[in-house]
């Protein structure tokens, strides 16, 4: 059984008019509770360790059977989707691939009735996505997902009225879950009681994958989260896509979150306003991460040629980043000018993305001098540029030279090429930098071995 070991908490919590929130607790007769002996869930069956070895030998069928029986117990309909799923799952030694609620009305008695699959089966993945959870359901459930470590993945997205109680729940589940790895917590505004209550489970948390995109985390909310994270030991995957990150305030703190945590490994800020005055802050964070950073996403962040020579003095100096994205950025041909010889310079970089980023002919011969150079790149995304026959033909000679590009991503349309001998021509290159990569990979895994899957493990 898990036990609510954060007394202080606890004590916060009770300080809240204690005997309203008992009476409000007896009027709704829930199943699942906080008791003042900190056993965290209450109401279940008295011999649940028992009752749970048994349980995690049911069929899917015994389940099924068990499930109409629970909702008719709680007056409620069972859910055809839930019955579908549960009939054409697959069960290995109690484990099933998902649970996919996304969309389900989950009132109250709804999730009171789930309580018999949440204890009979572990999922590696329980989608809860726009379930409309409201705040005694959200809690009643979240705390059956803890009680019983129904699943490693959970996702919470989409989820607006959970109220106070819900919350706390979920902030109770984070904390103490021995089995939750990841959760999406998307399109929810975190803002007062919310972004407090994560941050607070953060502290002890065992996750490793958090999703946060459009959260509405620009300002106080980020502050809050990042003055945890920076002590944060567990946490590998941070995504805050679609925040409206600025250049300024927030950009402040994340430059500070690179250079205080060294667990973190990839961190996704695509579709923010971060500029260039924010790029700044992150390449001073970056020349300081000696050990963790290895996947940094800024897509279509509104970076600009300007901010390059901060990038420049960067990549030199970086110890283990490996995926860098600045698609959907105007950085241009003097762009690539400025990042060709540091690029040159670097040791870590193995995957750089730079689609939509205005290159024409003239950025990708900088580019092509950069792969006859390197000896560590190994994927180039060049998509939705202006790279016509002279641009393939500097990089298809590149290639020639170049032994560890294994994916040069390059439109399959010549662009805007009227002449049909440009046209074939732009085919017959392309087609050439393809088999050449393809002969790198080759290479590359002969000489390798497993050293590439593990590789491939890290890029994802």
């Amino acid at each position: 059984m898990t036990h609510c070991s954060d007394s202080e908490e606890r004590s916060d919590d009770d300080a809240e008019q204690p005997n309203k929130r008992q009476k409000k607790r007896s009027k709704e007769r829930k199943h699942v509770s906080f008791p003042p002996d900190e056993q965290i869930v209450s109401g279940f069956a008295e011999h649940r360790d028992t009752d749970r070895k048994a349980d995690s030998c049911l069929t899917l069928t015994e389940v099924t059977v068990a499930y109409q029986q629970s909702c008719s117990t709680h007056q409620v309909q069972p859910r055809a989707h839930i019955l579908q799923q549960l009939q054409q799952g697959v069960c290995v030694g109690g484990n099933v691939e998902s649970l996919d609620l996304k969309g389900e009305r989950l009132d109250h008695r709804s999730c009171e009735a789930l309580e018999v699959v949440l204890k009979s089966l572990h999922f590696d993945f329980i989608n809860l996505q726009a379930a409309q959870l409201e705040e005694n359901g959200a809690s009643s459930l979240l705390d059956m997902i803890l009680y019983y470590e129904s699943t490693t993945h959970l996702d919470v997205s989409d989820n607006s009225s959970m109220g106070t109680s819900g919350w706390r729940a979920l902030a109770h589940l984070i904390k103490q879950s021995v089995r939750l790895s990841r959760l999406d917590l998307c399109n929810v505004p975190l803002v007062d009681y919310p972004v407090q209550a994560l941050a607070k489970a953060l502290l002890t948390s065992r996750l490793a994958v958090l999703h946060l995109d459009n959260a509405q985390l620009s300002g106080v909310p980020l502050y809050t989260l990042v003055g945890v994270l920076k002590t944060n030991r567990a946490l590998r995957e941070l995504h805050l896509t679609s925040n409206v990150l600025n250049s300024y305030q927030d950009a402040l703190q994340l430059g500070e979150l690179l250079r205080y945590n060294t667990t973190l490994q990839t961190l996704e800020l695509s579709s923010n306003t971060l500029a260039d005055a924010g790029f700044e802050e992150l390449c001073d964070g970056l020349r300081r991460q000696t050990s963790g950073l290895r996947v940094l996403s800024l897509r279509n962040n509104s970076i600009t040629v300007k901010s390059m020579g901060h990038l420049a003095k960067a990549l030199p100096a970086l110890k283990v980043l490996q995926v860098l994205d600045l698609s959907e950025n105007l950085l241009g041909d003097d762009g690539m000018q400025v990042i060709r010889e540091p690029l040159m310079l670097n040791c870590t970089v193995l995957q750089l993305g730079l689609s939509q980023t205005s290159i024409t002919c003239e950025g990708a011969v900088a580019l092509a001098e950069v792969l006859a150079e390197s000896r560590h790149i190994q994927r180039l995304d060049l998509r939705r540029n202006e790279v016509k026959v002279g641009g393939l033909m500097a990089l298809s000679l590149a290639m020639r030279i170049n032994r560890s590009l294994v994916c040069l991503d390059l439109d399959h349309k010549s662009p805007q090429e009227q002449d049909e001998f440009l046209k074939e021509t732009h085919t017959r290159l392309q087609t050439e930098i393809a088999q050449r990569c393809l002969a790198n990979a080759n290479r590359f895994d002969l000489t390798s071995g497993n050293a590439e899957n593990s590789s491939d493990k890290d890029l994802q």
